[in-house]
């Protein structure tokens, strides 16, 4: 028999569950779908979101050949006979498609979709196979990624595809599907089980529907009648891997490291380091965060914290496994221990914020280049005052739009790095006064 996450994966979008934000009544994902306009595109997201069946459902409704690779298996080779594949079928229905990017909108639009699990996973020489074929049309790319593009995907590619977020289930869809398990599957829906409390089935699955899936048919095959919250968290301890194959509670664990840092406790975040490298964790993942702790947590409290950061993560591309656990360790105690400020993180929020609402509000003249007559004639730059001809190298001029004279972004807080920042800025001010 069959997984039954496996029996239970939805075949069209009306029976596939969460993510309103892309499939629902007018979001981007289902207008393509239905205007069968398919660009190629990355699915970033947790596990058990549905990407894959997503990808499955989308060929199966615009009745595309697809293909599908995991990155974890596949190579260069896979790719271009995929690829191959593609263009012998693009030629033998020609008369369907001409390839190109003309054909993206052609109602006879029939391109093979080749879906990459674990995109993150592909080297830049396989990322770079893909290219040719995704800019001429010979394929639609869709890719599933659980680790940011940005990172893992090369530049290149990524600038011909697009990247759709998905996000953890939420209760209302993890409920949903769990009484799709007791009323649609066949087998579960045979044993009689009666749910009388949800809280351990909903905690445990984490907004991943498979896990959640998982735990029923765990559950359900113990031979338990009626699942209740002791129910599952006992069938769970004694299983404690049956329901997270990718190892120790991945999103929560990370969330307990990072807080540990930011709430100075050295010792709880290399309990949580620990847990990471037991559990078989990707080291540049641990890696990436405590690089983004460094600039979010520690920030102007101490400088030293980026450069730190940064380094632990060149250590380990350099020495590899399993040494690298040693600079991993060393950064994470000096994270912890330093002293914090999340002041560049407010201001660039606060920033952003004025960004949306008060929209392109113009460049004072005397900040703009005159590189051409016409600018200078215009008095692009006139008024100008270059800072290092004055003492301090500093002098008083209007750097905000006109409109946002005045306002304040950055503000220093408790450390004495900042605090000498704050200091610096309040005595170049004095003595331009005087």
């Amino acid at each position: 028999m069959l997984p039954l996450a496996e029996r239970l994966r939805p075949k069209t979008l009306n029976e596939y569950i969460g993510q309103k934000h892309l499939v629902g009544e007018g979001a981007i994902l289902r207008q393509m779908i239905e205007n069968g306009n398919l660009s190629s595109f990355i699915l970033w997201g947790p596990p058990g979101v549905g990407k894959t069946t997503l990808a499955r459902i989308i060929a199966h409704q615009l009745e595309r050949p697809f293909y599908t690779l995991s990155a974890v298996t596949s190579g260069v080779k896979e790719v271009r006979e995929v690829i191959d594949k593609a263009k012998r079928y693009a030629t033998m229905n020609n008369g369907l498609f001409g390839g190109g990017q003309e054909s993206n909108t052609h109602e006879g639009d029939r391109r093979a979709i080749l879906f990459i699990d674990e995109i993150h996973r592909f080297s830049k020489s396989q990322q770079d196979s893909l290219l040719g074929a995704v800019e001429d049309g010979t394929i639609t790319l869709i890719g599933a990624t659980t680790e940011n593009p940005s990172f893992e995907v090369i530049t290149p590619l990524l600038s011909r595809c697009q990247v759709y977020v998905l996000k953890s289930l939420e209760k209302t869809d993890l409920l949903e599907l769990l009484n799709r398990a007791l009323t649609q599957d066949e087998h579960i829906h045979s044993l009689g089980i009666e749910i009388k409390e949800t809280e351990s089935i909903l905690r445990y699955s984490g907004g991943d529907a498979r896990k959640l899936l998982n735990i029923i048919e765990l559950v359900t095959n113990s031979g338990v009648k009626v699942i209740d919250n002791e129910t599952v968290t006992k069938q769970l301890q004694q299983n404690p891997v049956a329901y997270d194959k990718d190892g120790e509670l991945h999103y929560d664990i990370i969330s307990a490291f990072i807080k540990s840092i930011r709430g100075s406790a050295p010792d709880a975040a290399l309990y949580w380091l620990a847990r990471m490298i037991a559990a078989g964790e990707d080291p540049k993942f641990i890696a990436r965060r405590l690089v983004i702790s460094a600039s979010e947590d520690i920030g102007l409290a101490n400088p030293n914290a980026m450069l730190v950061a940064n380094a632990c993560f060149d250590t380990l591309q350099k020495i590899g496994w399993p040494e690298g656990r040693i600079p991993l360790a060393m950064a994470t105690v000096y994270l912890a221990t330093s002293q914090k400020s999340n002041s560049a993180y407010l201001a660039i929020n606060q920033a952003l914020e004025m960004v949306e609402k008060t929209g392109n509000l113009p460049v004072p003249l005397h900040l703009r280049n005159a590189p051409t007559k016409l600018m200078d004639e215009l008095g692009y730059g006139d008024g100008y005052q270059y800072a290092h001809d004055f003492p301090n190298h500093f002098v008083k001029q209007q750097f905000l739009p006109d409109a946002l004279q005045g306002t304040r972004f950055w503000q220093a807080q408790g450390s004495p790095q900042e605090q000498k920042m704050a200091d610096w800025m309040k005595y170049l001010w004095e003595e331009e006064k005087k």
